[in-house]
C-alpha cells in the first residue's frame, strides 16, 4: 500500500537537496520530471517530493502571517541503518541538532525504544532520523 501522505518540500536547489536526500540519507529517485525541476524519492516505503522554486510560496497567499511553530516542520524518517546515515551526515559536516540518542515512546501499539539523531537539510527543514531498537 501506498503512503496516504507524502510531503512535498519546496527546495532552492534541487541537486543539492538530491546529495542531501539521497546521497546521506540513502533515499533514492523513484522518478523525476527535470523539466519541471521535480524528484520523486522513496526509502523503505518512506516517500518524498522535491521540487525547485525560485522563492517559498508566501503562506499560500492566504494574507496571513503564519505563526512561528508553523514555519518549522519535522520530517521524521525511519531508515534501514542508523549508523550508517549518522557517519555519512557527521562525514559531511553537517551540525547536528539532536546527538544520537536512544528513546524510549509508548504508542498505540505498546513501548518502542528508538535510536535517532537530528538534523537540518539545506533549506533548513528539520529531519529527525531513526532506527527502531526494540518494541515491548
Amino acid at each position: 500500500m501506498r503512503p496516504r501522505l507524502v510531503p512535498e518540500l519546496n527546495v532552492g536547489d534541487l541537486e543539492r537537496s538530491l546529495d542531501f536526500y539521497c546521497g546521506l540519507i540513502g533515499f533514492r529517485v523513484l522518478y523525476d520530471r527535470p523539466e519541471e525541476r521535480f524528484s520523486f524519492l522513496g526509502l523503505d516505503g518512506a516517500e518524498l517530493m522535491l521540487g525547485e522554486v525560485e522563492q517559498p510560496y508566501p503562506a499560500y497567499a492566504t494574507g496571513l502571517e503564519p505563526p512561528e511553530y508553523c514555519r518549522v516542520m519535522n520530517l521524521q524518517i525511519q531508515v534501514p541503518d542508523i549508523d550508517a546515515v549518522h557517519a555519512r551526515v557527521v562525514g559531511a559536516g553537517l551540525p547536528l541538532l539532536v546527538p544520537m540518542n536512544i528513546r524510549h515512546y509508548k504508542t498505540h501499539v505498546g513501548p518502542i525504544t528508538l535510536r535517532l539523531f537530528v538534523v537540518a537539510d539545506p533549506d533548513g527543514f528539520v529531519v529527525r532520523l531513526q532506527q527502531e531498537v526494540a518494541r515491548s
